[in-house]
């Protein structure tokens, strides 16, 4: 057993994987946009297994119709999909996102923009991008490799992606369309089914405790009675991850064992 494995010789980025991979179980012949290592093995494991009809890219302007590993170029195009058109999926909820978060709050609310005052940031980040359209027009989840409390904050610094209590505020033309399934950290899976739309553990990692994550967490997390493990991959799960779709490692670079 690896260290920071389980006793199945799990690791954590490979738990990881297949949470990742569970927000596409669902999703039929919608385009998945994960950014992120994890998220793009997991998007991938889903492809080979549960979630057949999901769409891939090459990360450019391809759509691909084969799951080549991380790095490698497709052999299979299905078709070409240039910004206009990436851009017409997502206003029209055809796409299932999951970005990064620089900071999250309670309420699902993401900022990838600054850190500090927006006036006078005391570090800038990425930019708002593609988040407040990604957030009201189609489903957007979040993955967290390094959970902290400096991630999951009281209140984020500024808005990127919109929580559920700012798109209630905003009214209907907001929430119609809003749905952040959940967040997934190197800790565990988080959801917002709760009745005031505020972030749940649904799930830990083998090897977490909720008392870890309670502590890694700024804010107040509503935590069930009898918080269940993080499900274990399949054999064919793990062979397709370790020998097929991430043949190098890359996952364990994201999140170390």
């Amino acid at each position: 057993m690896s260290s920071g494995g389980t006793t199945t010789g799990v690791t954590r980025a490979e738990y990881c994987v297949v949470a990742c991979a569970e927000a596409w179980r669902h999703a039929g012949e919608v385009l998945a946009a994960p950014m992120g290592t994890v998220p793009a093995v997991g998007a991938r494991l889903a492809k080979l297994t549960f979630a057949p009809d999901l769409l891939l890219t090459d990360g450019e302007a391809l759509l691909i119709g084969d799951v080549p590993a991380l790095g490698a170029r497709p052999q299979v195009v299905e078709g070409w999909l240039p910004y206009r058109q990436h851009l017409a999926l997502v206003a029209t909820g055809r796409r299932h996102v999951m970005m990064g978060a620089s900071q999250i709050d309670r309420h699902g609310n993401q900022n990838i923009s600054c850190i500090g005052d927006w006036a006078r940031p005391a570090r800038q980040l990425l930019g708002v991008r593609g988040a407040p359209i990604n957030t009201l027009n189609n489903p957007t989840s979040y993955w967290v490799p390094k959970h902290s409390p400096r991630v999951f904050v009281e209140q984020v610094d500024m808005v990127c992606g919109v929580g559920y209590d700012r798109a209630a505020e905003a009214g209907w033309s907001a929430t119609r369309f809003h749905h952040v399934p959940e967040v997934i950290s190197n800790l565990g899976v988080f959801d917002f089914a709760t009745p005031d739309h505020t972030m749940r553990l649904r799930s830990r990692h083998p090897g977490v405790t909720v008392e870890q994550i309670l502590a890694a967490t700024g804010f107040a997390l509503t935590v069930p009675g009898d918080v269940p493990y993080t499900r274990e991959p399949t054999t064919e799960e793990l062979r397709l991850v370790r020998e097929v779709i991430d043949p190098k490692g890359a996952r364990d670079r994201e999140v170390p064992a």
